[in-house]
């Protein structure tokens, strides 16, 4: 209906439409549709929602049979222009009053509907020329139809009238406009003096799109019967009615031709006024739209930059992970300080005699308590044989029996209480194994590496997802592929990496049951002393640490008696021309709270710089003197990289909750945990999960 050259007819009829679509009223107003066909739908409204009925102004023919329309708009008059309604096969129970607005309606059909009555107002159609009100529940004709002077044909259930009476209405047409004219107390002229007129003015005048077709063949046949009327008419009238019928027939031609001039002139300037306020709609729409898209392209272009600096730092990091992973692989320091922390650890299975020697105190209490558990018992046991010579003399059988009883019920406190103290005993036990288990896990380097590895890849996982997710809805495939291969990269090493966890902690558990069968020779206190052992030993990274610290540094700290310092001067890898720079409010933030030995440090370590500024071969020759400090075993833990722009990430099934669960071997993280039970596949790649890991975000 839209392309150049369209006919006038915007037919959308057995489209199985619920409502009229938005365009099809916005069509009809910009092109001046003449035809709009809606027949044979499931229409239950004529005007949808934000439209306005003055866009189907200039249409002459609504076809609307066979649809579900119950009531009209209360404003259809304002269709000055309609000529043929057709309604038939509708839900309608009643036609608005402003139906009689619609002067140029010719025919009207409304036939197989639920009409009860019609409005009064129907008088107003001074041109209909075809009535069809059959089908319907109507008994009653309004008598202001009789006003209808151009009304050819009138189609009705005469049986089921009331009034007119049926036996007129059997009769036709005109015997029912002539029993109307008469309850109206008007004259009856046959329609063929208000036809001809109605067709001349019609048709004599100049139109700006001509004859209509549509309208031309639903009144074919009325035309056809109108020529045989007239030629009727003219063969059986005398000369002077022809002259005078042709005298009134130029007036009113006269008298249309102006009407018609004057409308096509209103019609071409209200076209003209239409289309420049089309053209200025547009151009102000198209204005906006390509603004709007300028905005969307600059959003999307920075987005995309971001993105892809993203993706640069997350693809660095990883590179660096897999390298760190490949030189771990690859050095033998690793499998030499193994093979030291295994032999540290059976060297801490065995406990010395000077580290027993150190619990005496506690054996000795022990001691105490038993010889005065047995003083007290022989003491009591002296005051019952007293007590029962005394009662002998007395009292000799009564008082024996009364002294057993007590004297047994002593001996089951007795047994109750030592029953108790050894349930302690190995519940303390229990419960000091299982307090060294847990800070020997704590304490392992290796095991602590492989979580600080597993924290890490999760993030960057974490990360990844949230990428792809990002660039799914940007609908881009830029690093498609190598995101794809880090990610699998990462899901492998964690897998990895689990089962290097795993297996340490089945080492742990194997070192832990040979530690428990030595313990086995019933030696007293054995993991309270590994405990304190585990507890007292420092850190490897701490004791690399203090060798690197400055020999004059360590020496400075020995000669003020603050050698308890010297671990917390290695962990801020303090030196000598670094305590030059700080005040006593430094090295009390540091730690060093009294503040004679702060004021102590910082001179002597002024002097010792002034020394070696004076003497530089001296602080060479010690410098050199210093054994330079042992590299780590193990690659240095390295800090996290600067954090990737926040993504916001959320659940991709709940929209709600944040992710928390890795699938494996996708290396996914895009599901909570209550929507991760439910799912069997990836809800990304649709790949099948083999394993799933919870991860837990740091506050």
């Amino acid at each position: 209906a839209k392309e150049a050259g369209a006919d006038d007819t915007l037919d959308i009829s057995r489209c199985e439409l619920s409502e009229v679509p938005y365009g099809a009223f916005a069509t009809c107003k910009v092109l001046q549709k003449k035809v709009l066909i809606i027949h044979t739908n499931n229409l239950t409204s004529l005007v949808p929602k934000s439209c306005s009925l003055l866009s189907l102004i200039t249409v002459k023919v609504l076809d609307l049979h066979d649809n579900q329309l119950a009531s009209l708009p209360a404003d259809i008059g304002q269709l000055t222009a309609l000529q043929v309604l057709n309604l038939e096969r509708n839900l309608l129970k009643s036609l608005p009053q402003s139906i009689g607005d619609l002067a140029q309606l010719q025919v009207l059909n409304v036939k197989g509907n639920k009409l009860r009555e019609l409005p009064g107002s129907v008088s107003g159609l001074r041109r209909l020329r075809a009535l069809d009100v059959s089908g319907n529940e109507l008994q009653e004709l309004p008598r202001l139809l009789g006003h209808a002077r151009s009304l050819q044909t009138l189609t009705l259930d005469a049986s089921a009238m009331t009034y007119p009476p049926p036996d007129i209405c059997s009769a036709g047409t005109e015997a029912i406009q002539q029993f109307l004219c008469k309850e109206c107390g008007i004259p009856y002229y046959p329609p063929s003096q208000y036809l001809l007129p109605t067709l001349e003015s019609d048709g004599g005048g100049t139109s700006v799109d001509g004859v209509d077709r549509t309208v031309e063949k639903y009144l074919e046949e009325e035309s056809e019967w109108q020529e045989i009327l007239v030629i009727y008419l003219s063969s059986d009238s005398s000369q002077e009615r022809k002259t005078q019928e042709k005298l009134e027939f130029e007036r009113r031609l006269n008298v249309g031709q102006r009407e018609q001039a004057l409308l096509v002139q209103q019609l071409n300037s209200h076209k003209d006024e239409i289309l420049q306020t089309v053209r200025e709609e547009q151009q102000r729409l198209e204005q906006g739209l390509s603004k709007h898209q300028r905005c969307l392209e600059e959003e999307r272009l920075k987005l995309l930059q971001q993105l892809k600096d993203t993706e640069q730092g997350i693809a660095s990091r990883i590179q660096k992970l897999l390298e760190d992973n490949q030189r771990q692989k690859r050095s033998s320091d690793i499998l030499k300080s193994l093979e030291n922390e295994r032999i540290r650890m059976e060297q801490l299975m065995a406990i010395t005699q000077e580290e027993t020697e150190q619990l005496r105190r506690r054996e000795v209490a022990s001691a105490m308590q038993q010889m005065l558990a047995e003083t007290y018992k022989n003491k009591l046991l002296q005051m019952t044989s007293e007590s029962r010579r005394q009662d002998l003399v007395s009292q000799a059988c009564s008082s024996l029996a009364e002294m057993d009883q007590k004297f047994q019920q002593i001996l089951a406190w007795q047994q109750l209480d030592q029953n108790k103290a050894v349930s302690q005993i190995l519940q303390q036990i229990e419960m000091q194994k299982t307090a060294f288990e847990a800070l020997q896990v704590k304490k392992d380097l290796m095991h602590r590496q492989i979580r600080n590895q597993i924290k890490l890849i999760e993030t960057e996982l974490l990360q990844l997802t949230q990428l792809e997710l990002k660039r799914q809805e940007l609908d881009t495939e830029m690093l498609q592929e190598a995101v794809t291969e880090q990610r699998r990269a990462l899901g492998c090493l964690l897998q990895q990496l689990l089962k290097e966890k795993k297996q340490r902690e089945e080492e742990l558990q194997q070192i832990l049951l040979e530690m428990e069968a030595k313990s086995e020779t019933k030696q007293e206190n054995y993991w309270l002393i590994q405990y304190q052992r585990l507890l007292n030993q420092k850190p490897l990274s701490l004791k690399l640490q203090e060798k690197g610290l400055e020999q004059q540094l360590v020496t400075l700290l020995l000669e003020l008696s603050a050698e308890q310092y010297v671990p917390l001067f290695a962990h801020h890898r303090m030196s000598l021309e670094t305590l030059s720079t700080m005040s006593a409010s430094d090295l009390e933030k540091l730690g060093v709270t009294e503040a004679g030995l702060q004021r102590a440090i910082l001179r002597r370590a002024q002097e010792i710089l002034a020394v070696a500024t004076t003497i530089p071969e001296l602080r060479r020759a010690e410098d050199t003197a210093v054994p330079a400090a042992p590299e780590p075993s193990a690659p240095p833990e390295e800090p996290p990289g600067p954090a990737a722009p926040a993504l916001q990430p959320e659940c991709v099934v709940c929209m709600e909750q944040e992710p928390q669960m890795i699938f494996l071997p996708c290396g996914h993280v895009c599901c909570c945990q209550g929507c991760c039970e439910r799912l069997r596949s990836c809800p990304l790649c649709r790949q099948d999960i083999a394993q799933r890991i919870r991860i837990f975000h740091s506050a």
